[in-house]
């Protein structure tokens, strides 16, 4: 439930995808995929909550669903969600803010019911559906197709992003190939030119029509969004996470007793889910702030050391925007990516292949 696109209201006022536009004080150069022009994206220092930082570059790998169509159809695309009208209470998506706000509150209250049976469930299923449900599966084989993989492991992995809590995989997929198309642009969902906590969890919270959540799932992964096993997992989102709250309580309460089954509860669910949360979270908004950059990206995105050994390799941001579909995210020796470790064994297992490891022409990445 937590991968419902929406746009800042101050995205339209200040950034069209493609068309300069200016403001306050200082600015960043972001490119257009076409290479044929230039947008100026000024940025007062007080729009970034977590701080200021900003580069542009050059265009570099993008997929064959990115900036496509032109400056009409990307300006058409930036516009296919339309924003909320006004800052009203009933702009908000409550079952969304009602979600989140449940989880971290369980999850505050999960320190005062420690064990550490507890504490080695939530490590392991924080791994589970962080690395291998929403870095592995959502993100490099949904999103990016970075290998291939029978259907079977699809659907697990599909099935163990969904219980990660960050929403389904239609959501979760159509919003991410959305921010490669306008990274850094308006149109990008979750970009910190809106500010840093909106690029963080705020870019959630809007209320959204149905039919342009719809509309918006049919344009940007309409490969999952005719796929039964997606759609089946997309609309029993909830149960799972019921389901696995139930099986830790009450195995917990059986194997132990009640006190260690809400232990079981808390960490297992609560507590590991806040953390995959806020490591993926944390790669949309720090890791188009804070970092260093290993490529000339046509965005603001970079590598963050701290953001890629949290988020099991996501966060060499940067390396990932240049080549979007590369299957290894730490292009040097010490930018740690153990997702990845886990797409290599799996190639050694036989159960990935058509591993993209190069970018498209055969050149290397490693720096």
């Amino acid at each position: 439930m937590t991968s419902k696109t929406s746009h800042s209201p101050k995205q339209s006022q200040r950034r069209k995808a493609g068309k300069p536009v200016s403001t306050a004080s200082g600015h960043a150069t972001a490119q257009s995929a076409n290479g044929s022009r230039h947008a100026q994206i000024d940025v007062a220092a007080d729009e970034f909550a977590f701080g200021r930082s900003a580069v542009g570059g050059p265009q570099s790998e993008v997929e064959p669903h990115d900036r496509v169509g032109g400056e009409t159809a990307l300006a058409n695309d930036a516009e296919l969600l339309h924003q909320p009208t006004g800052q009203h209470w009933s702009d908000l998506d409550w079952p969304v803010v009602i979600w989140i706000g449940l989880i971290h509150a369980a999850a505050l209250v999960a320190p005062f019911y420690f064990t550490w049976s507890g504490l080695a469930i939530g490590v392991v299923l924080a791994w589970a559906t962080g690395s291998l449900g929403v870095c592995l599966g959502y993100h490099r084989l949904l999103t990016h197709g970075s290998f291939s993989t029978t259907r079977a492991v699809k659907m697990f992995y599909a099935w163990m992003g969904g219980v990660s809590g960050e929403g389904s995989a239609l959501h979760w997929v159509a919003n991410h190939r959305k921010h490669h198309a306008f990274s850094d642009l308006e149109g990008d969902p979750h970009t910190p030119y809106d500010g840093g906590v909106w690029s963080h969890v705020l870019w959630m919270f809007p209320r959204r029509d149905p039919a342009e959540l719809d509309a918006h799932c049919r344009r940007w992964a309409p490969d999952l969004y005719k796929d039964p096993g997606i759609l089946f997992l997309h609309k029993t989102f909830l149960l799972w996470h019921f389901l696995i709250g139930a099986a830790l309580l009450f195995t917990g309460a059986a194997v132990v007793d009640w006190r260690t089954g809400v232990s079981w509860l808390l960490w297992g669910l609560a507590m590991r889910m806040v953390y995959v949360f806020h490591v993926t979270w944390f790669v949309n908004s720090a890791t188009h702030i804070w970092g260093y950059r290993n490529y000339e990206t046509n965005d603001n995105s970079r590598n963050l050391w701290w953001v890629g050994l949290l988020a099991f390799g996501e966060g060499w941001h940067n390396n990932h925007h240049a080549f979007q579909r590369m299957a290894k995210h730490g292009h040097r020796w010490w930018e740690v990516d153990t997702t990845y470790w886990m797409i290599v064994a799996m190639e050694k297992l036989g159960l990935a292949w058509n591993v993209v490891k190069t970018p498209r022409g055969g050149r290397t990445t490693a720096a």
